[in-house]
């Protein structure tokens, strides 16, 4: 006997976003280099301009884990303002002033009537030793 389950939701959080399109990459990054420095230390973020859409914003969340966030804004197309900027534990979009948390991806901003504001795109972020793995 097969049971099939299926579930729907209007929740951008579980909706593909239709702005952005995924790309394969992979990268490391070495916690020994200056430019990563933020990176040792929890709540740091550094900004990778390789990989991705628009680059790579890598956070610390904790002492055993970070995240790997695209860096164009989510809700709009990638274009010349849609590289977000760290702003401490914020990523900010330039082009609309859109907020996000970098431990989260979820958007502080509230979206206005009729309209989703999608969270945003995550990638895979393993650590080991001074070693930070980065990929799609």
């Amino acid at each position: 006997m097969f049971t099939l389950v299926s579930c729907s939701s209007d929740d951008a959080s579980r909706q593909r976003n239709p702005f952005l399109n995924e790309r394969s990459f992979s990268f490391e990054l070495n916690l020994n280099l200056p430019e990563n420095d933020p990176i040792r230390f929890i709540g740091g973020t550094v900004y990778v301009p390789q990989g991705g859409i628009r680059g790579v914003l890598v956070h610390r969340t904790s002492q055993s884990q970070m995240v790997a966030w695209e860096a164009s804004c989510p809700n709009h197309n990638p274009n010349a303002c849609s590289t977000m900027n760290i702003d401490g534990a914020m990523a900010i979009c330039s082009c609309e002033d859109y907020t996000y948390s970098l431990s989260l991806g979820l958007p502080f901003t509230e979206p206005g009537e009729g309209e989703t504001l999608y969270p945003m795109l995550q990638y895979g972020a393993q650590f080991d030793g001074n070693t930070v793995f980065v990929s799609n």
